[in-house]
């Protein structure tokens, strides 16, 4: 988690009920911004996951305070990743007795924050 020459920390939220590749649209637009500009960035975003995704952040934010005792004021959205979950399999009936399959897939989100380098 910390390296030695860079303090980082970081929050992993796993069972995120939405696809991970609209999972991954709100990990773009804070990938690299300072934290203070990517709680304000997800605040305000019309996705319904962004406030899950909000979640993850001030965890990490909270990690790198609390156990790294790192600067709030310096901190970076350094990395945010998203990975596959499970995909529960659904039916849904069709016309003429048949079934159409619907996958609802789930994903996990990382999120790593880093002192800015002076």
């Amino acid at each position: 988690m910390a390296n030695t020459d860079k303090k980082q920390a970081m929050a992993v939220c796993r069972s995120i009920r939405t696809s991970p590749r609209k999972l991954n649209l709100v990990a773009q637009t804070i990938r690299g911004l300072g934290v203070e500009k990517a709680v304000a960035e997800l605040s305000f975003s019309k996705r319904r996951i962004a406030k899950v995704a909000l979640g993850v952040l001030q965890s990490a934010i909270s990690n790198a305070e609390n156990n790294h005792n790192l600067n709030i004021d310096k901190l970076v959205v350094s990395e945010a990743y998203v990975g596959k979950g499970i995909v529960m399999k659904r039916m849904h009936a069709r016309g003429r007795g048949r079934g159409a399959r619907v996958l609802k897939p789930f994903s996990s989100m990382t999120i790593v924050v880093s002192e800015r380098g002076e």
